[in-house]
């Protein structure tokens, strides 16, 4: 019994007209069946290949260097009958994907697939997305990851930085297993990963080692999906497959061997078996065919009249194998597949266990819960000592009854309330003695807030606070809940009352000779005017009825009247007779009405500007003028910020050095304030008369 096995993964045409040639040849020598493992291009030659010559056909699909699969496209057989079998199962990871989705309640997240990975696979996850209403974007992962990461910081802003950061909280990797892992350490040392992070990698073939790496790089949750064959673990039927005895190489996991072989290697163990099963059977009931010696080459050779025949018997057919059973009764294809879903909880180390949550398989789909346990109610009853400090619309104090505990309110106050009420606890609040955040001192030790905490005066701190990597290494904090960046606080400037704001939008210049064309058209209109009248003094003088043929009454003032009346879009009276008087009136009303449009718009720029006008708009202005001194909250992270970058040697930017000698003169006591609060009062009732500056406070 002759059948042939080969195994390649084909990336070019060359590659299959090959592998095409190859299969002729052995056609050529008598074959019963082709078993491949190939990618999607080679399969679909040798699919043509295989329906003309009526040859059967198990094709195993290969992953393109540890890429998730995709569906192959194969072209429609000729009357309707395909030999080629899919050995290995259709690729079922969006429906694990819309399952995770679903179950986590994601309503945004983006998906990163390698540049061997075919989009279109992602088809039906985005429709399915889409009708659900969930955001989803799609970002492609070259080969240089690294290269990914540092276009990132120099195409990007801060603020657009921030979102991306915030998109990377949900992400699902389409990619290999060395390339997953790369991609995630890059993302924990460029700080584009969040301890509320939560990574999904997704790829058939992943082995318990890569996981491990991927689990301990990444920073947050992690989850991985993989494919599984649960009978390996199987005792009682550990080597044996329906009276054949598989290598305990193969079957004992003992031995270690099964675990490092790909996926598509087992599937194409199993294919020997399953055709090895169909020619028994075939031997059993005696229908055996004479092999297939064909030359595929010849135009005039007919296809193998056992072909269709041999391809029942193997559709028939059923095998339990090292990937479980096998059979091709959905359509043509093998449709036992099985996912495990294995995950670790939220984390801020990087040493975490990974557990088995869930299963997923064809029939029954998900087999567990993946939401994350809900804290156990262990502080029920339990007071909480938390202390706080004012900044509005945080935590504010609230009206207090004579006699009774200070009340608080803010949006911080609203947040530990509603924790309170799920988690059964009690709270003591109280404001932290010397009015600071927190800021780590020479000594070591810390103050403020942080510093009631590492001194376990308090269990818990609510406040407007910021999450720094220095307070990070000492106390644990919460997801964040609102990002804003460093501003700049300046008094709005005093408006000035002039009342010849009207002449501005015009020089001087332009006036002069818009107040001297006045006259001087006047002028030539009278002259004309007059002209008119010698030239019609010999004809008969008009009836009282009749107007006059000059405009206004032939006086000078009366001219100049017209056109000052005309430049102000006022009119004139008065019929303009004349050619030369309608050529001159035509050319000023022209005049006047380019003049008043362009004072029109020039006037609305001009009042516009000046509303908006101001010599400070970023640091580098603040750091350039000397007339406004500024300063920030003394010991806040926005005055650890300014005195890290301003000391810091090889900041090549002299803009805050120049700020922090201003920020720090006399140790933050001349400018700088104790609270936010204090730097709008001081803000506020600071005098403005001439001479005195201007104190600006840069605040969070």
């Amino acid at each position: 019994i002759v059948f042939a096995v080969f195994s390649t993964f084909a990336r070019d045409n060359t590659v299959c007209q090959t592998k095409q040639s190859t299969s002729c040849e052995l056609m050529n020598q008598g074959i019963l069946a082709l078993v491949t493992s190939t990618g999607c291009a080679s399969a679909s030659a040798l699919q043509s290949l295989t329906d003309a010559m009526h040859i059967p056909h198990l094709f195993i699909q290969r992953n393109s260097e540890g890429s998730p699969r995709t569906a192959c496209q194969f072209n429609p057989s000729p009357g309707g009958q395909r030999y080629t079998l899919a050995a290995r199962p259709p690729v079922r990871l969006n429906d694990v994907m819309l399952t995770l989705v679903e179950e986590l309640r994601w309503q945004k997240f983006i998906v990163f697939y390698d540049i061997e990975y075919d989009i279109r696979g992602l088809q039906g996850l985005l429709d399915q997305t889409s009708r659900q209403g969930v955001d989803v974007a799609l970002q492609r992962v070259d080969r240089n990851i690294s290269k990914v990461f540092t276009n990132l910081f120099t195409t990007m802003r801060t603020e657009e930085l921030n979102r991306y950061r915030d998109t990377l909280r949900r992400a699902i990797l389409l990619l290999s297993p060395h390339g997953a892992h790369t991609f995630i350490q890059q993302a924990v040392e460029t700080n584009l990963a969040s301890k509320d992070s939560h990574w999904v990698f997704v790829n058939e073939e992943i082995s318990d080692t890569e996981i491990l790496e991927l689990t301990h790089s990444a920073l947050g949750r992690m989850t991985v999906i993989r494919q599984i064959f649960p009978l390996w673990k199987d005792s009682n039927n550990r080597c044996m497959r329906q009276n054949h005895r598989i290598s305990s190489l193969l079957c004992d996991p003992q031995e270690g061997y099964l675990q490092n072989l790909e996926v598509s290697n087992l599937y194409l163990y199993d294919s020997v078996l399953m055709l090895a099963n169909a020619f028994y059977r075939k031997l059993e009931d005696r229908k055996w065919h004479s092999m297939a010696s064909l030359n595929c080459i010849r135009k005039s050779t007919k296809p193998w009249n056992g072909g269709w025949s041999m391809l029942e018997t193997i559709q028939k057919g059923n095998i339990t194998g090292l990937t479980g059973t096998m059979d091709f009764k959905d359509s043509g294809s093998n449709s036992h597949v099985q996912f495990e879903i294995l995950g670790s909880s939220f984390s801020e180390t990087f040493g975490k266990d990974i557990k088995r949550l869930a299963t997923w398989d064809s029939v029954h789909g998900l087999n567990g819960s993946l939401k994350e346990s809900r804290i156990e109610n262990g502080m029920q009853g339990v007071t909480v000592k938390v202390v706080t400090l004012l900044e509005d619309p945080f935590v504010m104090v609230a009206e207090n009854i004579l006699g009774q505990p200070k009340r608080y309110k803010g949006f911080s106050i609203d947040v530990l309330d509603a924790l309170a009420k799920i988690l059964g606890f009690k709270y003591e609040i109280y404001q932290v003695a010397d009015s600071k955040y927190g800021s780590q001192l020479p000594n070591g030790s810390w103050s403020g807030m942080i510093g009631d905490l590492i001194n376990k005066r308090a269990d818990l701190a609510v406040s407007a606070i910021t999450i720094t990597p220095e307070r990070e290494n000492v106390v644990d904090f919460s997801k964040r809940y609102l990002d804003y960046s460093v501003g700049i606080l300046l008094r709005k400037p005093e408006e000035k009352i002039n009342i010849f704001s009207l002449f501005a939008p015009f020089d001087l210049a332009v006036w002069a000779c818009i107040a001297a064309a006045i006259p001087v058209v006047g002028v030539l209109i009278f002259l004309l005017n007059r002209l008119q009248a010698l030239r019609s003094s010999s004809a008969q003088t008009p009836s009282p009825g009749q107007p006059s043929s000059g405009v206004g009454s032939g006086t000078l003032h009366n001219a100049i009247w017209i056109v000052y009346g005309a430049f102000v879009q006022q009119g004139g009276d008065g019929v303009v007779a004349s050619v030369a008087l309608r050529i001159v009136m035509g050319s000023w009303w022209l005049f006047t009405l380019i003049v008043c449009s362009s004072y029109t718009a020039n006037l609305a720029a001009y009042l516009t500007v000046s509303r908006m006008d101001h010599a400070i708009r970023s640091f580098q202005d603040l750091a350039r003028q000397v007339d406004v001194d500024y300063g920030t909250v003394r010991d806040s992270a926005v005055y650890d910020y300014f005195r890290n970058k301003g000391t810091n040697p090889l900041e090549q930017d002299s803009t805050y050095a120049e700020l922090w000698r201003t920020i720090s003169k006399n140790n933050g006591m001349d400018y700088s304030v104790s609270s936010p609060s204090e730097g709008i009062r001081k803000h506020l009732h600071l005098p403005s008369a001439a001479g005195s500056p201007t104190c600006s406070v840069v605040e969070v």
